[in-house]
């Protein structure tokens, strides 16, 4: 079972991208689940989101404390103790970030911003860093994505944002 960990701050979509992510999972023939970590969130505070992958059923229902790959879509909440916190050494880090952070784990940053920016007209990076995450880890198809996109989001929205994924899918290195 895979263990992913979204930070982000209120607002930014950290709850929708574990969903859409549990979502292409499943469309991808794997067992997924996905929920938030509920608390005194408002628009601007620091989120959790949390999705599990798995090829057999999953049984475990607690919030996940030492995650296979966390994703970071705010790079201003790296400085939080809570980001790093119960990662592994084999761990996996995805950032949006236009710089380098130092971690001791493998590291993708990619900025996601001004990709969101450029083709939404708005700063929300989450479906953005899921494609990131798609070439980082190969664990879900980005056509599985775009899918989950396409199935969650009204017409409009799906076309742009399944275009953002794919765009930052192709992007990553």
């Amino acid at each position: 079972m895979i263990e992913i960990r979204f930070h982000g701050r209120g607002g930014q979509g950290a709850v929708t991208a574990a969903s859409l992510l549990a979502k292409a999972a499943g469309l991808d023939g794997k067992y997924a689940q996905a929920f938030p970590a509920f608390g005194v969130e408002r628009r601007g505070a620091p989120v959790r989101a949390f999705c599990r992958i798995s090829e057999r059923k999953i049984t475990l229902r607690s919030q996940i404390y030492s995650p296979d790959f966390i994703v970071v879509l705010d790079d201003t909440l790296l400085g939080l103790p809570e980001i790093t916190e119960g990662l592994k050494k084999d761990s996996v880090a995805v950032i949006n970030t236009k710089s380098r952070p130092q971690l001791k784990q493998k590291t993708f940053c990619y900025d996601a911003t001004s990709l969101a920016l450029e083709m939404l007209g708005k700063d929300i990076v989450n479906t953005a860093m899921l494609g990131v995450f798609a070439k980082a880890s190969g664990l879900v198809s980005i056509s599985s994505i775009e899918k989950a996109i396409e199935e969650n989001f009204p017409p409009r929205l799906a076309e742009v944002n399944a275009k953002l994924v794919r765009t930052a899918y192709e992007r990553t290195e």
